[in-house]
């Protein structure tokens, strides 16, 4: 395909931003949140998204084949076809106002999607997603019905679980929105773990809350990193 606009507005997209699109996405297939051509990752320069193509193996992804639309959903620049995840990409942007989306099928918050309505309070790090994470209710992938499911669970969260199909996140940038997507990931392994030796205790919101207040005491709250227990 080539582009639909009158003039291209790939030169809008730096660089930069397109070899970081790039690398997150072949970082997803390194860290196993992926298989093949699954997952898709987009980041947004103004009023503009760059987002991986449909059906492309992440290893012999180039920057120059990636797809460009506008906020809105219009093509820009499409050397490839789009992710057919598109609309959700759009959702989570219009939800959030984030800088970058990262959509994995990554195993184990794949599985806690299938079988429960929410990853609950495992640990005090989903706090750095808004708190429990909701599973969006099951509709067929690139749907306007998934976009909607998604846009409902990401209200006041980072991150969302879509059922039976896997994971999406946000964050300010592409760094910010993979991290997410690996701690997401993680706090589901620990719940599948945990539930495997009974019941896990849950953290109750007071205890959430305390936790963001000592955040913010501790002047953590910037870098999206918990402090160790010795910081």
């Amino acid at each position: 395909m080539s582009s639909t606009a009158g003039s291209d507005p790939a030169g809008f997209i730096s660089d930069a931003l397109r070899a970081a699109v790039v690398d997150c996405a072949r970082r997803m297939v390194a860290d196993g949140l992926v298989i093949g051509t699954s997952g898709n990752v987009s980041a947004r320069s103004g009023d503009l998204i760059v987002i991986t193509p449909s059906g492309c193996r992440y290893e012999t992804l180039r920057p120059d084949q990636l797809c460009v639309i506008s906020v809105h959903g219009r093509p820009l620049a499409l050397p490839l076809r789009p992710s057919s995840e598109l609309p959700m990409h759009l959702a989570a942007y219009q939800q959030t106002g984030a800088g970058a989306v990262v959509h994995t099928h990554s195993m184990f918050a794949t599985a806690v999607a299938t079988t429960c309505p929410e990853l609950p309070a495992i640990h005090y790090t989903i706090g750095l997603l808004g708190g429990p994470i909701r599973v969006a209710p099951y509709a067929t992938f690139g749907t306007s019905e998934l976009a909607d499911g998604l846009r409902a669970a990401l209200a006041g969260r980072h991150g969302a679980l879509l059922q039976n199909h896997g994971a999406l996140t946000v964050g300010q940038d592409i760094e910010q929105a993979y991290d997410r997507a690996r701690m997401l990931e993680w706090l589901a392994e620990l719940y599948y773990r945990a539930s495997r030796l009974g019941a896990p205790r849950v953290l109750s919101a007071a205890e959430l809350d305390a936790f963001g207040a000592q955040m913010s005491a501790l002047s953590y709250g910037t870098n999206d990193r918990p402090p160790g227990p010795d910081a």
